[in-house]
């Protein structure tokens, strides 16, 4: 069952140390970064994040990062111009990094969901991010097990939800959020307007609430369109 918080603040709560949390967003797009505000003064250490990058700027993931709250990042993109941040972490021994094909990230998120035990993939094959894993050679080409990457907590930002939990993303803010919705445990979602039940085109929903347990309202203050 889908509940309403009144703040964001209250949506994090409980966050377990040590958790495995993903984080939406494609860079700052869709990123949820009212929520990530919230977990630093929530307080969970120790975690896995596994976001599409580590962080840009020093808002959002990279305040997080730089609260030294995260143990390891999970991630596609781990360096770009300004991911000052993660660099600094990574480079004095702080932090562990995990780089996943973005594709593979993607489909191992939506293997959780959907149940999935494994899959055979071909990216990554001949490079040091298949060493170790199982291959298979099917029709004459090289596949690379991977596993589904579940976790506790998802952390995604929408655009409108119904007191039902059903969502709707706006343009690409969209990205990993419906496949991040439906491999977490437990699952927080910010968005711009609650609805009543009745109030979204089903059409255009999304992601369904039954994937959706805590929805916090956070009006757009910048004007942003994410």
């Amino acid at each position: 069952m889908t509940t309403v918080h009144d703040s964001v603040d209250e949506a994090v709560a409980g966050i377990e140390d040590g958790s495995t949390v993903l984080v939406g967003g494609f860079g700052m797009a869709g990123m949820p970064v009212d929520l990530i505000d919230a977990l630093i003064r929530q307080g969970a250490t120790d975690l896995t994040v596994v976001s599409n990058n580590a962080g840009n700027g020093d808002t959002g993931l990279a305040a997080l990062l730089a609260e030294g709250r995260v143990r390891k990042m999970v991630c596609s993109f781990p360096r770009q111009a300004d991911s000052w941040v993660f660099d600094g972490l990574y480079r004095a021994g702080r932090i562990e990094l995990e780089v996943v094909p973005q594709g593979n990230l993607a489909e191992r998120m939506r293997a959780a969901g959907a149940g999935i035990g494994a899959f055979f993939c071909p990216t990554g094959v001949g490079t040091p991010l298949a060493e170790g894993k199982e291959t298979r050679e099917i029709d004459g080409r090289t596949y690379v097990l991977e596993y589904p990457l579940r976790a506790d907590v998802a952390l995604v930002k929408a655009h409108v939800a119904d007191r039902m939990g059903n969502l709707v993303y706006r343009k690409t803010a969209r990205n990993f959020g419906p496949v991040m919705a439906t491999a977490a445990t437990t699952t927080i979602v910010q968005v711009q307007q609650v609805v009543e039940p009745g109030g979204l085109d089903p059409e255009a929903v999304v992601t369904p609430g039954i994937y959706v347990d805590r929805v916090a309202v956070v009006p757009d203050r910048s004007g942003a369109t994410s």
